[in-house]
C-alpha cells in the first residue's frame, strides 16, 4: 500500500557519515546519500545558507534532497557542514570566515567527489551557499549550479564573468517574495550570463517552507532529466521517519536580524 510522503519521511539509501579535509587543515562533518542497489545518475553537492544565522546541513531542503533523491531520482546528495557550523551530525572544525576561507570547503566537497567518482556533480547552493557556489563553484570537476534564494551579497560582477566564461548551465530559483533578491531584480543581474536561467517562483520565500517540493522537482528536472516530474508524494515501500523537530528552532532562527560581518545587505523593496 502507498504511504504519503511527509517532511519527515525517510525513503530507502545508503546513507554514510564522512569527513572532508580541506587544504588549511580543518576537518569537516558531512554525509553522503545515495540509491540503495545502482550507481547515482549524478550528484548534488549542498552549499547550506548562513550559519550565523540557522543555516547547516540539516536545514530543511537538503534534509528532504538527501532523504527522498537517493529513491526517487536516482541522486547522490552530500551534504556538510562548513567551517564552524553545527548540526545533529557533529560540528566541523574553524570558524565562520564571512565567505572567504569558505572557498577551501567548497573545494574539499568538490575533492571528495572527485576522489570517490560520483557523477555529473552538480552545485546546490542556497542563500550564503550561492555566494559560495558562484564565487568558488566554477570548477572543471562541476558540471552546473543551482541557486536557491541568491542574494548576491558575497559575490560579484567578476563570480558572475566567470560563470559566464565557462558556459556551464546556472539556473537559479528565486521566491516571488524574497527578503533579499526577488525574480525582477535577479534576471536584471544575471543577465551578466547568458547562459543563466533564472525562475521566479510564485508565492514562495527565502525559507522556501511549503515549498520545498517544487525546489526539488526543479533540482531534478536539470540535474537527471530522465526522471519525471513532478516526484511522486507517496511511495510503496519501506519508509523510516525521521526527528524533523530537532531542525525546527534553527529553521525559524534562519536570517533573523542578526549582524553577520561582510558587506551589508538591502532587503528587497
Amino acid at each position: 500500500m502507498s504511504t504519503p510522503i511527509r517532511a519527515s519521511s525517510i525513503l530507502p539509501g545508503h546513507r554514510e557519515d564522512i569527513e572532508l579535509h580541506t587544504a588549511d587543515d580543518l576537518r569537516l562533518v558531512g554525509e553522503l546519500a545515495r540509491p540503495v542497489d545502482r550507481e547515482p545518475a549524478a550528484t548534488v553537492v549542498c552549499l547550506h545558507p548562513l550559519p550565523t544565522h540557522g543555516g547547516m546541513m540539516d536545514s530543511h531542503v537538503f534534509r528532504k534532497a538527501a532523504w527522498r533523491l537517493p529513491a526517487l531520482a536516482d541522486l547522490a546528495v552530500l551534504r556538510f557542514n562548513t567551517r564552524g557550523t553545527s548540526s545533529v551530525r557533529g560540528t566541523s572544525e574553524g570558524s565562520f570566515d564571512s565567505a572567504v576561507g569558505e572557498r577551501f570547503d567548497v573545494a574539499a566537497a568538490i575533492e571528495y567527489a572527485e576522489f570517490h567518482e560520483l557523477p555529473n556533480v552538480w552545485l546546490l547552493g542556497w542563500s550564503f551557499g550561492t555566494d559560495l557556489a558562484l564565487r568558488y563553484g566554477c570548477d572543471p570537476g562541476v558540471t552546473g549550479a543551482i541557486l536557491l534564494s541568491p542574494p548576491l551579497r558575497y559575490s560579484g560582477r567578476s563570480d558572475l564573468a566567470q560563470w559566464a566564461e565557462s558556459g556551464k548551465p546556472l539556473t537559479a530559483l528565486v521566491p516571488e517574495f524574497d527578503d533579499y533578491l526577488r525574480p525582477e531584480q535577479a534576471r536584471e543581474k544575471f543577465v551578466a550570463v547568458p547562459q543563466a536561467e533564472v525562475v521566479g517562483v510564485p508565492g514562495a520565500k527565502h525559507l522556501w517552507v511549503g515549498d520545498a517540493e517544487t525546489v526539488l522537482d526543479e533540482v531534478v528536472r536539470r540535474v537527471n532529466p530522465a526522471v519525471p516530474v513532478p516526484l511522486p508524494t507517496t511511495w510503496d515501500g519501506p519508509m523510516e521517519t525521521g526527528d524533523a523537530s530537532a531542525y525546527a528552532d534553527r529553521t525559524v532562527a534562519a536570517f533573523a536580524d542578526t549582524p553577520v560581518s561582510g558587506p551589508p545587505q538591502r532587503r528587497a523593496d
